[in-house]
């Protein structure tokens, strides 16, 4: 199997690494009551997400900032996306499609618009937080995501990419950027007391970089 696909993450590390509630990581992904999943799950029992489930949960989030969309709406958007797709692949995972980065994400938006009635405006508020979202998204030459780099913050507008989701990377744990330096561990040792001054310099990585290490693991403290 692709490791790209293969069961990975509970949903409590896909909330931690995305910085979304629990709550709304399980709604997306198992289900409600009253409402079917938004996503294809890797693994259903137990619940287990893949790295493509992370992205698409990542483009989710952004849809859910814009604060213009009730996501239950969305899923009539994501089947019009499906009914459109171009290969299996795309059918099962379609917010990260390659064509999302194109002609796709135009109709999506098209479709949500026309589902809740979003002005233009609203539209295009939409179009900014889904391309910031997904140029977050590093694919290979077929298209198919190979690395995420997670918002660690609220605000993402500007937000620095300097930790990355790689799956060919410390078994698809959170790393700085460029790095096999896994964030788990950075964190683990700020914990113990080290400063971020001390694990720059032992690591040979900027302040900046230490940070959203920390960030990512500890939003809190960061």
């Amino acid at each position: 199997m692709d490791p790209r696909e293969q069961p990975a993450y509970t949903l409590a590390e896909a909330a931690h690494y995305l910085v979304l509630p629990a709550s709304t990581v399980r709604s997306w992904s198992v289900g409600a009551p009253g409402y079917g999943p938004l996503i294809e799950a890797a693994s259903h029992s137990p619940a287990l997400l893949s790295f493509l489930n992370l992205a698409e949960l990542h483009v989710l989030a952004a849809i859910r900032r814009t604060h213009l969309v009730a996501m239950g709406k969305v899923r009539g958007a994501i089947q019009y996306l499906v009914g459109h797709a171009r290969s299996g692949r795309d059918r099962t995972h379609p917010l990260i499609s390659r064509e999302m980065e194109t002609d796709g994400l135009d109709l999506f938006i098209r479709e949500c618009g026309h589902l809740v009635n979003i002005s233009e405006a609203g539209q295009l508020a939409m179009r900014e937080v889904l391309d910031q979202a997904l140029r977050r998204i590093d694919r290979d030459p077929t298209g198919v995501p190979i690395r995420l780099y997670p918002f660690t913050r609220a605000a993402t507008a500007n937000a620095p990419a300097l930790v990355v989701v790689d799956p060919s990377l410390s078994a698809g744990r959170p790393v700085i950027a460029g790095t096999g330096l896994a964030t788990g561990l950075i964190a683990e040792r700020y914990k113990a007391g080290e400063s971020v001054h001390e694990l720059a310099r032992d690591y040979e990585r900027s302040e900046g970089e230490i940070e959203e290490a920390i960030r990512c693991e500890l939003p809190a403290a960061a």
